[in-house]
């Protein structure tokens, strides 16, 4: 599974790197992530933090 950060409806709140920071981080007030594949452990916090965005700039895809 991979996060995609859409950069261009990102608001850059910086919420889904305070929840899942292995895999997002805030760059340039973006979002971005941090690995092409999310790790198996980290995939439930990902989600979270994707569905937690409040401009839906985030997907978790195959």
């Amino acid at each position: 599974m991979k996060a995609i950060v859409d950069k261009d409806a990102c608001v850059g709140c910086g919420l889904c790197a305070n929840m899942c920071a292995d895999v997002f981080e805030m760059e340039d007030d973006k979002a971005i992530t941090l690995v092409a594949s999310i790790p198996a452990g980290l995939l439930e916090s990902a989600k979270e933090a994707a569905s937690s965005c409040p401009v839906e700039a985030i997907s978790i895809e195959n």
